[in-house]
């Protein structure tokens, strides 16, 4: 089935049944609002921890780590590993904060400290469609690396798809040329490539279909079972994580050996400096990889730091514990386990790399066709449980944050608009709005082509809410006046705005907006490792074969030895200035913006 084996396919099978049954035994369960939302305040350490552990653990945690260390070398690891450690400390004041306060949602905290019914409610919907991009980004995750590894082989593409491949060939094979090889005629056909963006993967799956298909999953064990259901089947699931983050490694690290002739641990380290070139080992980003300078990482520490408390599934995983300690404990418990997985995402990231890097040209594919070549061959199942790890990293997140996003809408949004109700009533509304919430964040999986540029935008998002709930916390004289003027301003100008103006007719083609920054050529001198000498090599091969044709007349590329200085030349690409997700050209040949708009750089 969808070019897997039967024991595969049994393994996620098995998964499955496993979590509708507990989400029917939970069902039971439930008599009130607090029963379903935060599972009768009576969870303990070891619950705890896996609740946190797997709401801050999705499919995405170890899919991102390949695609930031394809994109940025140990820059990656290092961006992943920063964040995490300055965030503990802020977990460990603000657990207490949140158990203490025995509220509901986080929505009420507003509701209380302002006097206001409508700042919860405008905390309810932002807080609802951050935690939709959040769980969009596990969705694209878990798709794009089931989708490859089912992926075609060449052979089984369609005419359009092997018309589309063959472009997407040409164009990985100018992305690694040296510039000063290229003719005027190749820069011009690399620009297009750029802008076109033809795919090299195709699958037997659709990724849309999967997509659906597990967000049906994840509503109905969590619209039955509520937060029991969800906390429980994290249990579990944070065991398949940890699966998850292991499972590759040791049989990455041993063909990675094999190949090339190292051993251990040591042999990875020897093998990366001698297979990577030296710009994938700097801290701070190269040219080559430039999403990771310090000033970016320092802003983004500055920006997390402060957002990162606002955000209102902390209440529901800490507000459930038994206690303040037990609370305080699990969570911080729960994220440092994330951050042990990290150091094995990292290494393992940097092994993939290697092996694959140069083969696969979408980093987001990078986990799943490592999962096909390093466990499908074996025949044992171990496809089908790393198809349900990543399903399990998903929906570990997806049931806590949709219960999060439920219980705002349905006791600070909808209880104020029809006050007195059931309890059951109220409980129905929270399934209602689970549903809805699931259904938003297909919509965003959807809308965004990679998961680097939905990560960007769910890094910024709560800056609308984070002066608020802190000046609420820590300044008396905090007012209503004041945090209504912040929500709207900030909601205004970083969100309405940007997502209303592109749909304004001839916007998104506005020849003002598609400006782009102009290419800047760098020279950098680096120390030639074994991968340089051979790409050097692949370039002269090249050089002879244009100058043959007489399309070439520069001088012939000199031969690299390995500890050698040279300067290799970059041109950076004309990225857009004012559309989140760059330009792309459409088949008339028109150029148009694509994501948000930059509002504060228009």
């Amino acid at each position: 089935m969808f070019g897997l084996p039967f024991l595969d396919v049994a393994v996620i099978a098995g998964y499955f049944i496993v979590i509708f049954g507990i989400g029917i035994w939970a069902s039971r369960r439930i008599r009130n609002q607090e029963d379903y939302f935060l599972g009768g305040r009576r969870f303990g350490k070891f619950i705890q921890t896996f609740a946190a552990f797997g709401q801050g653990t999705s499919a995405d945690s170890a899919v991102s780590s390949v695609v930031t260390v394809a994109r940025n070398g140990v820059a990656g690891i290092w961006n992943n590993l920063l964040l995490g450690v300055f965030l503990m400390p802020i977990f460990w004041i603000t657990s207490v904060w949140y158990r203490r306060m025995r509220l509901l949602t986080l929505g009420d905290f507003f509701e209380e400290r302002y006097n206001s019914k409508g700042l919860p409610a405008i905390y309810s919907v932002v807080s609802s469609f951050f935690f939709m991009l959040v769980i969009a980004i596990g969705f694209s995750a878990m798709s794009k690396t089931i989708v490859a590894i089912v992926i075609k082989p060449e052979q089984a593409l369609t005419v359009p798809e092997k018309t589309e491949y063959l472009r997407a060939v040409e164009w990985q094979k100018l992305e690694r040329t040296d510039s000063r090889l290229l003719t005027p005629q190749e820069r011009e056909t690399l620009s297009q490539f750029r802008l076109e963006k033809p795919r090299l993967e195709f699958s037997y799956i659709n990724e849309r279909f999967l997509t659906v298909g597990v967000a049906l999953v994840a509503v109905i064990y969590t619209i039955m079972g509520g937060l029991v259901a969800a906390f429980v089947c994290d249990t579990i699931q944070g065991v398949l994580i940890i699966i998850l983050s292991l499972i590759l490694f040791p049989f990455s690290v041993v063909k990675l050996n094999h190949i090339y002739g190292g051993q251990g641990m040591a042999g990875i380290i020897e093998i990366a400096q001698s297979r990577l070139p030296q710009s994938m080992f700097e801290l701070w980003g190269s040219p080559a990889m430039l999403d990771f300078t310090w000033y970016f990482v320092l802003s983004l520490m500055a920006m997390s730091t402060i957002n990162v408390a606002v955000q209102a599934n902390q209440v529901t995983a800490i507000g459930s514990a038994k206690d303040e300690y037990t609370g305080r404990y699990g969570f911080c418990m729960g994220t440092y386990l994330k951050r042990f997985c990290t150091l094995f995402w990292g290494v393992t990231s940097l092994v993939l790399v290697i092996l694959y890097g140069t083969r696969v040209a979408n980093p987001d594919y990078i986990w799943g066709v490592a999962t096909r070549d390093l466990l499908g061959t074996l025949g044992v199942g171990l496809v089908g449980l790393m198809i349900a790890c990543l399903m399990a990293a998903l929906l570990s997140t997806a049931d806590a944050l949709m219960l999060t996003s439920s219980s705002l809408m349905t006791h600070n949004f909808f209880r104020p608009l029809f006050p007195n109700l059931s309890e059951k009533t109220y409980v129905w509304m929270g399934r209602f709005f689970c549903a809805l919430f699931i259904f938003g964040s297909i919509l965003f999986a959807f809308s965004f082509e990679s998961i680097w540029d939905m990560m960007k935008l769910m890094w910024e998002f709560n800056i609308v809410l984070a002066a608020s709930f802190w000046l609420g916390i820590k300044w008396r004289r905090a007012n209503r006046t004041g945090a209504w003027c912040s929500m709207a301003s900030t909601l205004l100008l970083f969100v309405i705005l940007p997502l209303i103006i592109p749909m304004l007719p001839g916007m998104r083609s506005n020849a003002y907006l598609t400006k782009t920054v102009k290419s800047i050529v760098i020279n950098q001198t680096f120390t030639a490792r074994a991968i340089d000498a051979e790409q050097r090599q692949q370039e002269i091969a090249l050089w002879d074969e244009l100058h043959a044709a007489g399309l070439s007349d520069g001088v012939r590329p000199e031969p690299l030895t390995v500890g050698q200085q040279f300067t290799k030349e970059y041109i950076t690409p004309p990225r857009s200035i004012f559309w989140a997700q760059d330009l792309r050209t459409d088949s008339a040949g028109i150029v148009s913006g694509k994501g948000m708009l930059f509002l504060e750089l228009v």
